[in-house]
C-alpha cells in the first residue's frame, strides 16, 4: 500500500507539470491513475478543478500559473505535519535511483536488512553502514516520496542495533512478525533518539534545516523548536551525565594521589627537576638513555639494583617514545587527509615533509635491541 501511495504522489506531480506545459489530457490521465492507485482528496480536487477551469490548483489549493506550482505560506509558528511535508517533497526533483532506493528500504523485513549488514556485524560495521545510508536518505538531500520514512527507519535500525541490550532483545523477538503478540513486541523496538539528532551526532549538525525531527508516541513529527532552549537543556543534562561518568575517574585520581603520598619517591626521573632533587645526569649502559638522579643515588644503587633501575629507565623511555610516535603519526595523517579533502597541494607537501622524530628514534632503538 505504501508503494501505491508513493506512485500516486508521483503521478500527481507529473500531472501538475503537464498542466504547466498545457498538456491537459496527460494531466487528466495521470490524475485518474493516481486515484486508482491511492485515492486522495488532493487528486480528486485537482481533477475537478481541471474539468472546470482547465488548470488545477496545486497540492495546497493555490492556482497553478505558468511559473509552476506555488506553495502556500505558513503563518509564523504553525507546525507542518508529516503529510504536508510529504506532499512538498513529492514536488521536488528526484531521480529514479533515489525512488528505487526508498522502495528497497521500505521492503526490508528487519533492521539488519535495512542497514545491509549481517547479524554478526560489529559496531564498526553498523557505524559504516549508517553513515553511508543516512547521507543518502536524509530528507534535505533525497526528495523521493517516502525518503523521510526511509530515513527514520535507518536511524531507528541503527539506534536499536548499536545498543547491546536492545539488540539482544531484538534478535530474540524483533523478527517474529507472523505472531500478533510478537508484532506488539516488535513495535517496542523504537529508538530513544530521533533520526535527526542521531544524524547530527554523527555529522556535526547535518544539513541546514529549520525543522527538527522528533518522536511523539512512536511516530515522527516535524516541529519548529527554539534551538537555544534545546541546546540549554542538552547542556544541563549533559553536565549531569558527564559528572556521573567522571565520578569513577575522580575517585581513582584521589586514591592514586593518596597512594603516591604513601609510596617512597622513585630513584630517577627522565626530566631535570631540581625541586624534586633530580639534578645529576646519568646514562643507561645499554641504550644510553639520559636520566636524572639525586645526590645519594651512587651510594644507594649499585650492581644488580643499578641494572634494575636502568632497565626501568629504558622501559619508561621506550613507552614515552611509542606514545609520542603515535601522536606524530596521527598529526601527519590528519594533515594529509585535510590536504586531500580540500585539494590543497601546498598543505599536502608540508604534511609529506613533516618529520616524526620519536618514530625515528624508536626505530633506532629497535635495531639496537635486535642486534
Amino acid at each position: 500500500m505504501d508503494s501505491n501511495k508513493d506512485e500516486a504522489e508521483r503521478c500527481i506531480k507529473i500531472a501538475i507539470n503537464a498542466v504547466n506545459n498545457n498538456q491537459r489530457d496527460k494531466a487528466r490521465k495521470f490524475l485518474e491513475k493516481a486515484q486508482r492507485l491511492f485515492p486522495t482528496n488532493q487528486a480528486k480536487n485537482l481533477l475537478e478543478s481541471l474539468a472546470q477551469n482547465g488548470k488545477p490548483p496545486d497540492e495546497n489549493g493555490s492556482p497553478v500559473n505558468g511559473d509552476g506550482p506555488t506553495i502556500r505560506q505558513r503563518s509564523h509558528g504553525e507546525e507542518p505535519d508529516v503529510s504536508a511535508r510529504g506532499a512538498s517533497e513529492s514536488a521536488k526533483p528526484y531521480t529514479a535511483d533515489q525512488l528505487e532506493a526508498v522502495r528497497k528500504i521500505k521492503s526490508c523485513k528487519d533492521y539488519y536488512q535495512i542497514l545491509g549488514v549481517e547479524k554478526a556485524a560489529s559496531e564498526e560495521d553498523l557505524k559504516k553502514a549508517y553513515r553511508k545510508l543516512a547521507l543518502k536518505f536524509h530528507p534535505d538531500k533525497n526528495h523521493a516520496p517516502g525518503a523521510t520514512e526511509a530515513f527514520k527507519a535507518i536511524g531507528n535500525a541503527y539506534a536499536v542495533l548499536s545498543n547491546n541490550d536492545k539488540r539482544k532483545q531484538y534478535d530474540q523477538y524483533g523478527e517474529e512478525r507472523t505472531n500478533p503478540t510478537r508484532q506488539r513486541q516488535h513495535r517496542d523496538f523504537e529508538a530513544d533518539i530521533s533520526p535527526e539528532d542521531l544524524f547530527n551526532m554523527f555529522f556535526g549538525g547535518g544539513f541546514p534545516s529549520s525543522n527538527v525531527h522528533v518522536y511523539r508516541n512512536g511516530r515522527m513529527h516535524f516541529a519548529h523548536q527554539n534551538r537555544q532552549e534545546r541546546r540549554g537543556e542538552q547542556q544541563r543534562d549533559g553536565g549531569l551525565a558527564l559528572f556521573v561518568q567522571m565520578m569513577p575517574i575522580l575517585i581513582l585520581i584521589v586514591v592514586s594521589a593518596l597512594s603516591q603520598m604513601m609510596v617512597t619517591q622513585p630513584p630517577y626521573s627522565l626530566r631535570y627537576s631540581p625541586s624534586a632533587g633530580y639534578i645529576q645526569k646519568r646514562h643507561t649502559s645499554n641504550l644510553k638513555v639520559l636520566f636524572y638522579v639525586g645526590d645519594r643515588f651512587n651510594e644507594e644503587y649499585s650492581g644488580k639494583n643499578l641494572r634494575n633501575v636502568e632497565k626501568s629507565v629504558e622501559e619508561d623511555y621506550i613507552s614515552n617514545l611509542r606514545n609520542n610516535c603515535w601522536k606524530e603519526k596521527q598529526q601527519k595523517e590528519g594533515l594529509l587527509y585535510r590536504a586531500r579533502y580540500f585539494g590543497d597541494s601546498e598543505l599536502y607537501q608540508r604534511a609529506q615533509k613533516m618529520e616524526t622524530p620519536s618514530c625515528s628514534r624508536l626505530s633506532e632503538i629497535q635495531v639496537i635491541l635486535d642486534g
